[in-house]
């Protein structure tokens, strides 16, 4: 039976190359001349630094600019609450990675809704769909291409 996997992943080498193009343009840009101000990425998270709460909002304008250039869907991240430490302001940026629960549940509902004659399973953070034929999987992939989801969903394992 042909079956595909719905994931959710953020190529984190595409991220290294974004915080460092968005390092690069700190460095040249007038308005952030004496200031400091840096990405920082750690594991799976990105640090923005700056000395104002205006600053850190310009920086993650940069920061998605540079994602969108390396071809990274801006709703996989998440900003964390502006933190305020003495002179520093600080903020998260985190990587959605995996389908949770409550959004895979929405999508079998739609992939049912829609009468395709597919089975659709929960399988970890991602999710298996099997059909009799390959024609109906690509139908669903394009039911879900066609709509708004809450995240970047690709499709992987296609098999006959």
């Amino acid at each position: 039976m042909p079956s595909f996997d719905i994931v959710s992943e953020v190529e984190m080498n595409e991220v290294r190359n974004a915080v460092e193009n968005a390092n690069r343009e700190l460095e040249t840009r007038f308005d952030f001349r004496g200031a400091n101000a840096s990405f920082e990425l750690n594991g799976e998270k990105v640090k923005l630094n700056a000395d104002s709460e205006f600053q850190l909002q310009q920086m993650a304008d940069i920061f998605q600019a540079k994602m969108v250039q390396r071809k990274l869907d801006v709703r996989c991240m998440e900003l964390a609450d502006v933190v305020h430490t003495g002179k520093r302001y600080s903020q998260e940026a985190t990587f959605k990675q995996g389908i949770d629960a409550p959004s895979a549940k929405k999508l079998i509902k739609q992939i049912k809704d829609s009468k395709i004659k597919v089975q659709a399973a929960i399988q970890g953070e991602q999710l298996r769909i099997t059909g009799k034929k390959r024609d109906d999987l690509q139908q669903v992939m394009a039911l879900l291409r066609g709509t708004d989801q809450e995240q970047p969903l690709q499709f992987d394992n296609f098999r006959e």
